[in-house]
């Protein structure tokens, strides 16, 4: 009886760790074999234990320039997407124009569109504008794509606040840039960072849309698939294992950051109740 009262109680936190779990385990499964030395270039058995892999993450040059090329990339269309994304979100959360319910259909498309067709569609235009396939054509599919997805989360993150926050600045005397800066903007950052972290990871681990659009570019991702037919060398374990890595201390990071600002607010909304007990 104990035991079913306990599993009543606690199945949703079961459940919920098992999904974790589940999703985890591919990624503890690269994180191992980005330590192991396999004993052939087709094998993806966990051999013996190593550090070189880390030592050498540049083992393969053309590895490497995969990487800095699909970083290059996908720091430049996730600068772009999020400048541009923000400014719908703003103008289509802020504002009532004509066309507002057709452009959100129209952002919508993107992420609705297989990527397949979305490829194809690409290579079309390029191809019959005669514009040459390479890095920028690769940029210019990202942008597109990644901009649904910046729209969206900043449009959420808009529609959760108080535009009370703004009025009460704007009553005291606040100009509209001084409310934006020291208002608006701290409290959608959030947002505009978690839009900006979405569009890196989709920009960099893109395959399908940048392989139709690439031309004679190699990405990261189209560098793992080529090398799945020769044997696919350890290190990319380790870019993988590292890109986590990266995302999960930035995330940690902003997690913190968000916490200790909230505590700051709260000790500050307690302070005048303190002193005016302290009065009393």
């Amino acid at each position: 009886m104990r035991l079913s009262r306990w599993l009543a109680d606690r199945w949703v936190m079961i459940v919920a760790l098992l999904v974790l779990g589940y999703l985890a385990l591919p990624i503890l499964v690269v994180a191992g074999l980005s330590f192991n030395r396999p004993s052939s270039r087709l094998s993806y058995d966990f051999n013996e234990f190593t550090v070189d892999n880390w030592r050498q993450p540049c083992a393969t040059s053309d590895m490497c320039d995969a990487v800095v090329r699909s970083v290059q990339i996908g720091f430049i269309a996730t600068v772009v997407a999020t400048v541009l994304g923000t400014l719908m979100a703003f103008a289509l959360v802020r504002h009532r124009f004509r066309g507002r319910s057709g452009i959100n259909v129209l952002i919508f498309l993107p992420m609705a569109t297989p990527e397949l067709v979305m490829g194809t569609s690409l290579l079309a235009l390029f191809v019959s504008a005669g514009v040459p396939q390479g890095f920028w054509t690769i940029v210019i599919a990202h942008v597109m794509f990644c901009v649904s997805f910046v729209v969206v989360t900043v449009k959420a993150r808009l529609a959760g606040m108080d535009r009370r926050l703004e009025e009460a600045a704007m009553d005291l005397y606040a100009s509209e840039w001084q409310t934006f800066r020291r208002i608006t903007l701290p409290l959608v950052l959030p947002g505009i960072v978690a839009a900006a972290l979405l569009a890196f990871s989709l920009s960099f681990d893109d395959f399908i849309i940048t392989n139709f659009n690439a031309g004679t570019t190699v990405t990261f991702p189209m560098y793992v698939w080529g090398a799945a037919q020769r044997g696919i060398p350890p290190q990319v374990n380790v870019i993988g294992t590292a890109m986590f890595a990266i995302a999960l201390l930035l995330v940690g990071l902003s997690s913190l950051r968000g916490r200790r600002s909230r505590r700051a607010n709260l000790l500050a909304s307690a302070a005048p109740v303190a002193q005016a007990r302290r009065q009393s």
